[in-house]
C-alpha cells in the first residue's frame, strides 16, 4: 500500500503543472523527435531517470546537501541548454555519436533535477523508518509520469507532421524557442547570487 502511494505521488509530482519547469525540460529534451523515434526517447528519458535517481537518493538520505536556491536556478539552465541544442539539431546529419552525447547530458541534467525532487520527497517521507521502498516507488512514478509527458508531446508533434503537414523542423524550433524563452525568464527570476 505504501509503495503504491509513493508511486502515485511520483507520477503526480512530475505531471503537476505547478512544476512546469520539469515538464518544460522533458519537452525540450524530446523536441527533435517524433513518435516513430520512441525507442531513442525511452532511452533518453531512462538516462534522465538514472541521473535523478542517484541525487534524489543521496539528497533524501542527506548524504549531499546543495542549497535549494542554487538548484532552483540550475533547473532552468538545463532547460536552456537542452532547448539551445535543439536549434542546431539536424536529422540528416544526426548519428549515434550525437545521440550518445544527448544521453550523457540527459543523465547529467537528471542529477540536477533529482536534487530538486529531493526537497519534495524529504517532506513526504517525514519520519518513515525505511525509505528505500518509498524512494524506489517515487522514482518509478516519476519515470512513468515522464513517459506520459513525452508520449503526449510526441503524439501531438507526430499528428502535426503527418496529418497537418507541419514541417518537423518548424515544430522543433517552436518547441525549443518556447522552452528557451521561458528558461531565460526562470533563470532571471531564480538567480541566486
Amino acid at each position: 500500500m505504501l509503495f503504491k502511494m509513493y508511486l502515485k505521488l511520483g507520477r503526480e509530482h512530475i505531471t503537476d503543472l505547478n512544476g512546469y519547469d520539469h515538464i518544460l525540460f522533458l519537452t525540450a529534451l524530446a523536441a527533435v523527435y517524433l513518435l516513430s523515434d520512441w525507442r531513442k526517447v525511452l532511452i533518453l528519458i531512462t538516462a534522465f531517470t538514472a541521473g535523478h535517481s542517484v541525487t534524489l537518493a543521496l539528497a533524501t538520505l542527506r548524504i549531499i546537501n546543495i542549497p535549494t536556491d542554487l538548484i532552483e536556478f540550475l533547473i532552468p539552465v538545463t532547460i536552456f541548454i537542452s532547448a539551445f541544442s535543439d536549434f542546431f539539431y539536424d536529422k540528416q546529419k544526426n548519428d549515434k555519436k550525437i545521440h550518445r552525447m544527448k544521453y550523457i547530458l540527459a543523465m547529467f541534467f537528471g542529477l540536477i533535477h533529482g536534487l530538486g525532487f529531493s526537497n519534495y520527497l524529504r517532506e513526504l517521507l517525514g519520519k518513515e523508518e525505511n525509505i528505500v521502498s518509498p524512494l524506489f516507488a517515487f522514482n518509478i512514478g516519476l519515470e512513468f509520469g515522464q513517459i506520459i509527458i513525452v508520449l503526449s508531446y510526441l503524439t501531438v508533434a507526430s499528428i502535426l507532421v503527418s496529418f497537418f503537414k507541419v514541417p518537423r523542423r518548424d515544430i522543433t524550433l517552436i518547441t525549443a524557442g518556447a522552452a528557451f524563452g521561458i528558461s531565460i525568464i526562470l533563470m532571471i527570476e531564480r538567480f541566486p547570487f
